[in-house]
């Protein structure tokens, strides 16, 4: 069980998804949509403060998404840490300044399944990983 609080339904009409792997100096990124339940890795923001959200401003306007989802670690046990409570103001920065809904998805092991895979881009593969876990949890 992790330490997410429950999130509401995602409405049936939020189609495409914009997925952010947050961390203190990169930022995966991964577009997906819906209707194909895949994801997609994009360019990883490499930049912190307000550099970063000047970064996430611009994909958002190049991908126009429904709604946003951001990874949230745990410890395995499922207790929270420093990066949880970090990832969790990420995202709450988001809403505050794109007015897009913003879903939060457990994700522990991520970025250990993504350097598994032989990802180049880590960061990217986590975000594509946490995108199409959202994805399979919806009706």
């Amino acid at each position: 069980m992790s330490g997410l609080p429950a999130q509401p339904a995602v409405p049936a009409h939020f189609q495409t998804f914009l997925a952010f792997d947050f961390g203190l100096k990169r930022t995966g990124v991964a577009t997906g949509n819906r209707l194909l339940g895949t994801a997609s890795p994009q360019e990883t923001i490499k930049a912190e403060g307000d550099a970063r959200f000047a970064q996430v401003a611009q994909r958002i306007r190049d991908w126009q998404p429904d709604a946003l989802v951001i990874g949230v670690p745990f410890h395995p046990d499922g207790a929270r840490h420093e990066n949880t409570e970090r990832a969790l103001k990420f995202g709450r920065q988001l809403r505050g300044r794109f007015g897009l809904p913003v879903f939060e998805v457990d994700e522990r092991y991520s970025t250990t399944e993504a350097l598994a895979s032989g990802a180049r881009d880590a960061d990217a593969a986590s975000a594509c990983i946490i995108l199409e876990q959202f994805l399979r949890s919806l009706p």
